[in-house]
């Protein structure tokens, strides 16, 4: 009864996520986006910790390819987010 306890949950979850995304208005998504950035380091934190406490083959690797998708897409926001501040920042005329 667990698996469909995690499955329900699960389902809530995306189903709540993409009910609230999708009224996002566009001149908000970017910064929000770009606030999101901690959520993707607590994803990189727990990707490490399921890393250091695999026992398996399989659990290393499916360990490792969270560490290092959580990586890419905290490194990713981040770059984002400075490319958005660029565009704000005041050109000066020498």
């Amino acid at each position: 009864m667990d698996g469909f306890v995690a499955l329900y949950i699960f389902m809530l979850a995306a189903f709540t996520g993409y009910e609230v995304i999708s009224r996002v208005p566009v001149i908000l998504h970017t910064p929000l986006m770009s606030g999101s950035n901690f959520v993707h380091g607590v994803v990189l934190v727990g990707g490490m910790i399921a890393l250091g406490q695999a026992e398996t083959p399989l659990e290393q690797a499916i360990g490792f390819v969270a560490v290092l998708l959580g990586a890419a897409n905290a490194a990713g926001g981040y770059v984002v987010t400075e490319r958005m501040l660029a565009m704000f920042k005041s050109k000066e005329k020498n």
